[in-house]
């Protein structure tokens, strides 16, 4: 029986995409093992800057790519919209699984949504794209960089300095934390 090693990041998210590649994959070939080796990559160790203060979006795949080169795991599985938009030299984005739900989720405190947000609210986001689609409908609204992963940010937006933040609604299902959405946004 041949046992493919998948590298992939330790977030819950991370890791709930890798188990359904895998489930994926042995619905086509039964007699295939799996195993995870999970990754703390620079990006996952880094979160008190903004990511284009420290490089972007490779540093979430550095060690996956080179543990690849070097043949420690078969393959990975990651977010498309974490990739570089470069390909790695070497390497080859081998399958893209079927989208999910496109929308954002807002979680805010106070069962807020995006019209009863306080003037001057916090929001955080890390996407630029969100960053504009939320100051073009809101301009009062600070928008303010948050990192971390899907529980962490939750946290931050209901308990800590920020009022709300912006998600993806997949991720947020995914991990079964659609309690917390306060609004499903449409994507702009």
């Amino acid at each position: 029986m041949k046992t493919l090693t998948i590298g992939t990041r330790t977030s819950q998210l991370a890791l709930w995409q890798t188990n359904y590649v895998s489930q994926l994959l042995q619905n086509v070939w039964p007699e295939l093992a799996c195993q995870q080796a999970p990754f703390v990559t620079q990006g996952d160790k880094t979160l008190d800057k903004p990511l284009p203060q420290i490089g972007g979006k490779g540093l979430f795949t550095a060690e996956l790519e080179e543990s690849l080169r070097e043949g420690r795991i078969d393959l990975a599985v990651h977010s498309l919209k974490d990739l570089p938009v470069e390909n790695a030299p070497g390497l080859t984005v081998g399958a893209i699984i079927g989208r999910a739900d496109v929308r954002d989720a807002l979680v805010a405190k106070n069962g807020w949504t995006l019209d009863t947000l306080p003037a001057a609210a916090v929001v955080g986001t890390s996407s630029l794209r969100r960053q504009a689609q939320l100051l073009r409908a809101r301009p009062d609204l600070q928008v303010r960089s948050i990192r971390g992963n899907v529980e962490t940010r939750i946290r931050k937006a209901l308990h800590e300095e920020y009022d709300a933040t912006i998600l993806a609604a997949a991720g947020v299902t995914r991990l079964e934390l659609s309690s917390h959405v306060t609004q499903w946004l449409p994507l702009a």
